[in-house]
């Protein structure tokens, strides 16, 4: 998938007889290349043209990335690569190359879903937003309706309209949980209240509640016992004390000293490495050691990815199987997808969890209420606690137990969370002190997302009511 990171769509190129003139591209002559594709490690991808922006996009599992051209045939990636189209005999685009790589053709004559490309039906009347109470459904999640939650609906509104006339772009859903009930959900594109999303790098926040839960179970010892002595069957590079002293709590913390940080393209752990690697967990633990365990934070995947893999372990059952019995089934949750394989065979899905944002609502309602749901301690108060509290910082930003802890300023007042979060914008967060939850999902891959946005200037923005909020706030890379 990172292959195809690529850059927001520009113009085309028509060639003319001694210079290239820059031209709109056409619906038309997008289309030529739309079809299914061999990829990387046996997968394949789909090209589609869309008809709202007369863009190109690459659609590997649920992402889509748009293509920039650069010349007949030719497109660049992000990364400054070309990715040229060959044509057959017929003058029909048969593959593509990246490289030294060709990619067939392997399918012509896809059908594309049409509300994929709007976050609203198409319509000739201007858009008027409805606030609708959500749904109450079996699935657990009490519901209510936006009156005396202090939430403004004109705001609220507001943020519909934005998202709708394409302001804020790619945001699939917007969920909000107020004392304790779902008040205020809504759906984008072709997301519904049933479809299962990537949660990319917040899933490591779901790993760090599986932590929580082996602990409390007694397959972890301790926060403090050391990592490297639970995998015998390595023989370790770049060995040494510091190493053998790595924690449970430096991966949780992302202080694990290893030479892994996905903000520095030189570090020996870049992810791109590791996922096309054989064995994710050896790769990490055979890093070289940059500095002694719990001094500095880096955000490394490899930490949580290591983690999982000694929950698993040390639990006799795969990850997420325990996440089934111990989380997901006392939750309510029946419907999930999580692969969790941390070889090269998930080069390009992650080991990432997907839910439904209900779903990612109720788990974000299980922690501020300190991991009881419907009378249950799911996960050991204390470790809720201590999951987000501040133990590292990690990109400037104050980090706990896979969690980050984070800011926004809205007019003057700075509301304190705690964010699960993952590339694209996919946001689980927690506002304890307004007693709220808000659920965010998107697809604004790689490039800045505007969720934060969205949940300052008109979710949070209504506990202190001007009439124009302004935004600011701590932002991270989040990788994945």
């Amino acid at each position: 998938m990172k292959k195809w990171c690529l850059m927001l769509c520009g113009l085309a190129f028509a060639v003319g007889s001694h210079a290239q003139t820059l031209v709109a591209p056409t619906l038309a002559q997008l289309r030529q290349y739309e079809g299914q594709y061999q990829y990387t490690a046996g997968l394949t991808l789909k090209l589609a043209a869309s008809p709202r922006d007369l863009c190109l996009y690459a659609l590997i599992a649920d992402a889509r990335y748009r293509l920039s051209p650069v010349g007949p045939d030719a497109f660049r990636n992000q990364g400054g690569d070309t990715v040229r189209f060959q044509r057959d005999a017929a003058g029909r685009v048969a593959s593509y190359a990246m490289g030294q790589q060709r990619f067939r053709l392997l399918k012509r004559g896809l059908v594309f879903p049409t509300q994929m490309w709007y976050p609203r039906q198409a319509s000739a009347q201007p858009f008027a937003y409805r606030y609708t109470v959500p749904a109450a459904t079996t699935d657990g999640l009490p519901v209510r309706t936006l009156q005396g939650t202090g939430l403004d609906p004109a705001l609220l509104a507001a943020m519909v309209g934005k998202i709708v006339d394409g302001s804020y772009p790619n945001i699939h859903s917007v969920l909000i949980i107020k004392d304790g009930s779902l008040v205020f959900e809504e759906y984008f594109y072709e997301y519904q209240r049933d479809s299962l999303h990537a949660l990319r790098s917040a899933s490591k926040s779901f790993v760090s509640a599986l932590t929580g839960i082996a602990l409390a179970r007694g397959l972890l010892a301790s926060v403090q016992q050391p990592v490297a002595a639970q995998f015998p069957e390595y023989v370790l590079q770049h060995n040494s004390a510091d190493k053998q002293r790595i924690t449970i709590e430096n991966l949780l913390t992302n202080q694990s000293g290893l030479d892994c940080d996905i903000s520095n393209e030189k570090s020996e752990g870049n992810e791109t490495k590791m996922d096309y690697s054989a064995d994710w967990v050896k790769f990490t633990l055979d890093l070289p050691m940059l500095d002694q365990p719990g001094t500095t934070g880096r955000y490394c995947s490899g930490n949580p990815i290591t983690l999982g893999r000694l929950v698993e372990k040390q639990a006799k059952v795969p990850l997420p199987e325990f996440a089934r019995r111990y989380l997901f089934a006392p939750l309510g949750i029946k419907q999930f997808n999580w692969r969790f394989v941390p070889d090269s065979t998930s080069a390009e899905t992650y080991c990432q969890l997907s839910l439904r944002p209900r779903d990612m609502a109720k788990f974000g309602l299980l922690y501020l209420n300190q991991g009881r749901w419907q009378g249950q301690q799911l996960v050991p108060a204390s470790w809720v606690a201590a999951s987000l509290a501040p133990h590292s910082v990690v990109q400037g930003v104050s980090y706990g137990y896979l969690w980050w802890l984070k800011y926004l300023d809205c007019n003057g007042v700075r509301y304190q969370g705690a964010m699960a979060q993952g590339n694209g914008g996919q946001r689980i967060a927690l506002w304890p002190q307004q007693r709220l939850v808000v659920v965010v999902t998107g697809g604004n891959y790689n490039q800045q997302s505007p969720a934060d946005e969205l949940i300052a200037k008109y979710i949070l923005a209504a506990f202190n009511k001007p009439a124009l909020p302004a935004v600011s706030g701590t932002t991270s890379k989040t990788g994945r």
